[in-house]
C-alpha cells in the first residue's frame, strides 16, 4: 500500500527538541523579568494636615485689570489716568492692603492683548513698590 495515509515511512513522530527550546526561551523571560523587580521602600514625608487655619482660608486674590488704552482699574475702581506713570493711587492701596492683611492675597495683572509692555512695567513697578510678594498675571 504505498502512498497510503499514516503508514510508517512518513510518520516522523513528536519532536521534543522545539519544544525545550521554548521552555527554555521562557525560562530566559521570566528570569530577566523577576530580576527587574522594584523593591518598595518607606519613605519618610510629612503630608500636610487636613486642618484649615481661619486666617488663610480667606485668601482672596487681587484682579488688576489694564485696559488697551492703559487705564489702571481693580473691581470697577480705576486707579490714575492712562498717561500717570506713577501710579500713585495703585501703590497706596496695595501698599495699605499688604499693611493691613499680610500681603498674602495674591496679585493676577490681567493686561488686555492691546495693552502697551510700558503700562504692564508701570503696574509691575507699583507692585514692586508696595511690596508685593505673590505676583502673576492672566
Amino acid at each position: 500500500m504505498a502512498g497510503s495515509v499514516g503508514s510508517e515511512d512518513g510518520d516522523i513522530g513528536f519532536q521534543i527538541a522545539p519544544m525545550v527550546d521554548v521552555v527554555f526561551v521562557l525560562m530566559l523571560f521570566f528570569m530577566a523579568c523577576a530580576g527587574a523587580q522594584v523593591k518598595e521602600k518607606e519613605l519618610n514625608i510629612a503630608l500636610p494636615s487636613g486642618s484649615t487655619n481661619k486666617e488663610n482660608s480667606a485668601v482672596t486674590p487681587i484682579m488688576i485689570d489694564i485696559s488697551g488704552e492703559g487705564q489702571v482699574t481693580m473691581n470697577n475702581t480705576a486707579f490714575g489716568t492712562p498717561a500717570d506713570r506713577s501710579l500713585t493711587t495703585l501703590r497706596e492701596w496695595l501698599k495699605s492692603n499688604i499693611e493691613q492683611y499680610g500681603g498674602d492675597d495674591p496679585v493676577i495683572i490681567r493686561p488686555q492683548a492691546d495693552t502697551r509692555h510700558e503700562r504692564i512695567i508701570d503696574v509691575l513697578n507699583a507692585a514692586a513698590f508696595a511690596g508685593v510678594r505673590n505676583l502673576t498675571f492672566s
